[in-house]
């Protein structure tokens, strides 16, 4: 009797080692020491409760420490037309091939690299207006094969809202977007027509304006306000271009006011500049006065208020500081706070194309000009062509915060 019991006896601890076991792999309950202030989250059941769902406001702020610790570098220059056929053949001898050779790799190291496109690429096709002088004929069709050569030096998006996109009517236009399109560089320009990267960690969109015909509006803000606070819904970070001010020499200083040529509204920058930032946009960029002007920070984002000519190769005047073409590389955090930026120079010349500046005198230019228009801009420059904001706007890269977990 005595030696079944003790028989028993041993199964039965057998079997509540095994359960004390199998409850120790399911549950895996951590040891609460009783000397602390720690909580006990366990239910009734032993199982652990459900901790709530993180709050928008949460997942808003955790998206932008993602955000601020997040780089995108954007490369930028100024107009572009590469030769054109019209009215009579004014083409490189090389087709082309050699005339951003020397800056390509500026554009093909950034994550977007951004010029204007002056005129159409576009094979054959009727110009809305006569030239009477074809050695004077400020209208400018390069042939479609040339946006490889857009491509193959790095551009990766390029505005179509100038006063010569419509230079052979819209269907110009479009058959300047269709260039594009064959070789992989979007674009901007005709209403409806946005630049979007939907895909990777900063999801970014590039919007063209101007003040012509069946572009976006940069002279109706409340519109141009509008088509910004749209798109802020659909991307973290925005890009505005626009082509504005009057042109020439003459016109390298910023009037804050509206600016006229030949008759033509072609708006007030700053306020324009403005009142995109206010309205969500991250880096302004503007062209159209064929020269360089100054740059300026606002509300921390980086506005350039003409890049001048860049690669103008017939037709329009590099003399004087018509022929500096800067090359702009702006760093952006991923909400839009301008980190660091830098003014390659570079100048033209015909018929050799681009060459790079030793002596800086884009950036010199652009220096001069940001201190006597903005009294720096709120941007502290370097000597060799580097810029950063004046005053460290103190939301660098922050530790994401936690949430709460599923």
């Amino acid at each position: 009797m005595v030696k079944g019991t003790r028989y028993w006896l041993v199964v039965c601890a057998v079997a509540l080692l095994v359960a004390g076991c199998s409850r120790t792999l399911e549950t895996i309950e951590p040891v609460v020491d009783s000397s602390t202030d720690q909580q006990d989250t366990s239910g009734a059941a032993g199982k652990p409760v459900r901790q709530p769902e993180p709050t928008p406001e949460q997942l808003a702020a955790q998206r932008a420490a993602e955000l601020s610790c997040a780089r995108i570098t954007v490369a930028a220059a100024g107009d572009i037309m590469l030769g054109t056929d019209f009215p009579e053949n004014r083409l490189p001898d090389d087709d082309g091939q050699s005339l951003l050779a020397e800056v390509a790799p500026l554009f093909s190291s950034a994550n977007i690299a951004f010029g204007n496109l002056e005129g159409v690429l576009m094979d054959g096709g009727e110009p809305v207006k006569t030239c009477k002088d074809p050695s004077a004929c400020y209208l400018f069709r390069t042939p479609a094969r040339y946006a490889r050569h857009l491509a193959n030096a790095g551009f990766t998006v390029m505005s179509l809202a100038n006063n010569h996109a419509r230079d052979f009517g819209e269907a110009g236009r479009t058959a300047s977007m269709a260039s594009l399109d064959a070789v992989g560089i979007r674009h901007s320009g005709r209403i409806g027509d946005i630049a979007i990267w939907p895909d990777g960690k900063i999801k970014t969109a590039l919007i063209a304006f101007a003040p012509f015909t069946n572009s976006y509006p940069m002279l109706d803000l409340d519109v141009a306000r509008n088509e910004i606070a749209k798109l802020k819904e659909r991307v973290d970070l925005i890009i505005v271009s626009f082509h504005g001010g009057a042109e020439g020499t003459d016109a390298a200083y910023v009037p804050f006011a509206s600016e006229t040529y030949f008759g033509e509204n072609r708006g007030n920058v700053v306020e324009f500049s403005h009142a995109m930032i206010d309205a969500g946009a991250d880096l302004v960029i503007g062209h159209g006065p064929h020269v360089p002007r100054a740059l300026e920070t606002y509300n921390g984002r980086l506005i350039a208020y003409s890049l001048g000519n860049f690669a103008t190769y017939y037709g329009i005047s590099i003399n004087a500081d018509k022929g500096l073409a800067p090359i702009l590389i702006a760093t952006v955090d991923g909400n839009g706070q301008f980190v660091s930026g830098e003014i390659v120079s570079a100048i033209q010349l015909r018929p050799f194309g681009l060459r790079l500046d030793e002596n800086h005198q884009a950036y010199e230019r652009i220096w001069e000009l940001t201190e006597q228009d903005f009294a720096g801009g709120g941007i502290r420059f370097q000597n060799g062509g580097s810029f950063f904001p004046a005053v460290e706007s103190g939301t660098g890269c922050q530790q994401q915060p936690d949430l709460p977990a599923e």
